[in-house]
């Protein structure tokens, strides 16, 4: 049984979303209790509901409590007796998804990440025609025009803007004199794009199934194409105009997008469309795309996968094979995929399942009572995870090493 006691006090990173932040302080109270702090007034639920202690959870076979050596042991065997494995899930961290490559190389598993269909949205594009992307310390310090197309980024991103928008460390650019461009979406939560001294964001809402054409259209005003119309999916021409004329006058304007938000028929496309208006801005001005969300590990997962694999992770039919090993260090609260198959499921000792897998390991997870190392989600920067309780809970990549030494 694992033992999940407060560290006496450390500053941290938080990997509840993919911006990583690091100004997150871990404090042990009188009480026992931890106390989680950031610099910001602005408290993010996500980063809140991360840092909650972990529950004291046994390893179990077909429901039934046992060691987690014998765990183990059914799991190396269970992958013994199965010809076409699939790794799935695989929110984890860098140490825990480069293990999980080896034991699936080892016994010829085909590995699938449980955002794979959001993310092949992005690598279609950069795959096909490339894009200028900037990071979130560029935005910082250079952006004065920004234009969230299709998304509020704070319900992925809570702190984007307190951290890289309204942030008081800009090196080139007045924060505070920032234009905020919400483009698309409907109900988007446009709170946090008003200004410190009060000025509201421009909005220009269309229902999401929309953006298509009008990504198109705002490409084809930025290449000074005329258009025959007067209204683009719901949103007047006229106002599409002016905001395309601000981003022209631009010292460094940012399109954002997170393709989570862009859930509809080929929206590879769309944002094929933003990528080429950043390129089309950039024969006359300064402009960057920056792809935000990140989660579960995916940003970490898929460049490590590029790098020993060669190819990136595509998305896969977990039903085309005959065991599933899900592995989730990071999201017990993302319920596994009901399988016809049998399970071993890997990951954070509070997962909940709707029936019991064949064998559950509960291990520790990255930046909670473990340490690790995560990408950003603008892939410029590493970051390590600091444990903030202690536990007797094995690493995800001490669990499948383990696996792999009874697979002989």
């Amino acid at each position: 049984m694992q033992i999940s006691n407060p560290i006496k006090s450390t500053h941290v990173t938080c990997p509840a979303c993919g911006l990583l932040c690091d100004d997150i302080s871990a404090a042990k109270l009188a009480s026992g209790e931890l106390e989680i702090t950031q610099s910001d007034a602005h408290r993010c639920e996500k980063l809140l509901k991360f840092f909650k202690r972990p529950s004291q959870r046994s390893a179990e076979v077909n429901g039934k409590q046992v060691s987690i050596a014998e765990a183990i042991a059914h799991a190396a065997q269970l992958i013994k007796q199965h010809q076409s494995p699939i790794f799935s899930g695989l929110s984890t961290d860098l140490s825990g998804f480069r293990a999980a490559y080896q034991l699936a190389q080892r016994s010829r598993a085909a590995m699938v990440h449980m955002n794979a269909k959001s993310s092949a949205r992005n690598t279609k594009v950069l795959q096909s025609t490339g894009w200028q992307t900037t990071t979130l310390t560029e935005v910082k310090n250079r952006a004065d025009v920004i234009v969230c197309i299709g998304t509020d980024v704070v319900s992925h991103n809570a702190r984007f803007f307190e951290r890289a928008v309204w942030t008081k460390e800009a090196m080139f650019t007045d924060p505070s004199a920032r234009q905020i461009i919400y483009l698309g979406g409907e109900g988007l939560d446009t709170a946090q794009g008003v200004s410190p001294n009060g000025v509201p964001p421009k909005v220009l809402a269309c229902a999401p199934q929309n953006l298509p054409e009008v990504t198109a259209a705002l490409r084809a005003l930025i290449q000074d194409k005329p258009l025959k119309a007067d209204r683009v999916g719901g949103i007047a021409l006229a106002d599409l105009a002016a905001v395309v004329e601000q981003l022209k006058s631009a010292k460094y304007a940012v399109l954002v997008w997170i393709a989570k938000d862009l859930d509809f028929p080929h929206a590879e496309l769309t944002i094929q469309n933003i990528t080429e208006s950043v390129v089309a801005l950039n024969h006359h001005s300064r402009a960057m795309g920056l792809s935000l969300g990140g989660s579960d590990g995916d940003t970490t997962v898929n460049y490590a996968h590029t790098w020993l694999d060669g190819l990136t992770l595509t998305e896969r039919d977990e039903n085309q094979h005959d065991l599933v090993v899900w592995v989730n260090s990071f999201s017990p609260d993302k319920t596994m995929p009901a399988y016809a198959q049998p399970v071993i499921a890997i990951g954070h000792p509070d997962t909940v399942f709707a029936s019991p897998p064949a064998v559950f390991i509960p291990v520790a997870t990255p930046g909670l009572d473990s340490a690790g190392t995560l990408f950003r989600v603008d892939s410029s920067v590493v970051l390590p995870l600091k444990p903030v309780y202690e536990s007797a809970l094995p690493t995800l990549a001490e669990v499948l090493a383990q696996m792999e030494a009874q697979l002989a």
